[in-house]
């Protein structure tokens, strides 16, 4: 007998906690699942999930096995795909969902570089912040800021993005420049996300709240606001990149930048996932690897 018969479909159950859809999943009936799984138990001699009438859960022995046994599905899965791209070309259309400047300034780029290397592939590229139905708009992944609330979703870091605090030299010339982040009270500040700015002051968070007469949820309309002289803003670093080299902006507050949140690449599930969505997450991933702001 096979001795790693049934590992796949155990893998399945376990991650979508139940046999009718790991078969989905895996394109096959649940019986056939149960039957794997019931194999493997037998041949473990143990138990590997606890069955309900409801749901289906992991025992400490099957926590234990799947911790081990992911791994190995993992790598069988790369492995196949390796095979599959040295006789295939990827095809198809790549649809990807990202919003704000770095989306736009790297994380495009980034993509058009893999669709040069993929010319029979197709990639669409949809600028849009909203919350994201993958399946009914076929959105393969997403590219979101900051803190994740669906916690359906697989999240994987693709870079940490610190802050800045940044004004253009006229309004400074005008209003002086704040010594700390309590002087942006009396400052016009440039709102973006929200106007809870986080610093930090020698190791401890200060969280300031600001106003201004200038509020937007586009991080290019901030900063060519900010470029204007209507207040001081506070994004990543890498927002302001092509500003400070200009000229047009001036870093302010340098010593209170906090360390900022993530850009995450988001998707439901690797499993159903296309070949072209996986190798264009692990193209970013690898892009982005040792990338700093």
């Amino acid at each position: 007998m096979d001795s790693f018969e049934g590992i796949i479909e155990f893998v399945a159950v376990a991650e979508s906690r139940g046999f009718s859809a790991a078969a989905k999943q895996l394109g096959c009936s649940t019986s056939h699942v149960s039957r794997q799984v019931a194999r493997l138990e037998k041949r473990l001699g143990c138990s590997l999930l606890a069955r309900s009438t409801r749901s289906v859960s992991l025992t400490d022995n099957g926590m234990a096995y799947y911790q081990q046994s992911k791994e190995l599905v993992v790598g069988l899965q790369q492995a196949n795909e390796q095979i599959t791209l040295q006789q295939f070309h990827l095809s198809g259309t790549l649809r990807v969902s990202a919003a704000g400047g770095f989306a736009e300034h790297f994380v495009a780029p980034a993509l058009m570089a893999f669709g040069r290397e993929h010319p029979s592939l197709s990639i669409d590229f949809d600028v849009n912040s909203n919350v994201v139905n993958f399946v009914e708009q076929g959105i393969d992944f997403a590219i979101r800021y900051g803190d994740l609330n669906d916690s359906n979703l697989i999240a994987r870091q693709l870079v940490k993005r610190p802050m800045m605090a940044a004004a253009s030299p006229d309004y400074l010339e005008q209003y002086g420049t704040p010594n700390n982040p309590k002087q942006l009270k009396s400052h016009s500040c440039i709102i973006s996300n929200n106007d809870h700015w986080l610093f930090n002051n020698n190791g401890a968070y200060e969280n300031i709240k600001v106003s201004g007469r200038w509020r937007s949820n586009n991080s290019n309309i901030v900063v060519n606001a900010c470029e204007r002289g209507l207040g001081i803003a506070y994004m990543p670093k890498s927002t302001f990149d092509r500003s400070l080299s200009s000229g047009r902006l001036v870093p302010v507050l340098e010593p209170f930048w906090s360390n900022g949140a993530s850009s995450w690449i988001v998707y439901p599930n690797r499993q159903f996932l296309p070949l072209r969505a996986r190798l264009a997450i692990d193209y970013l991933l690898d892009h982005f690897s040792d990338w700093q702001e």
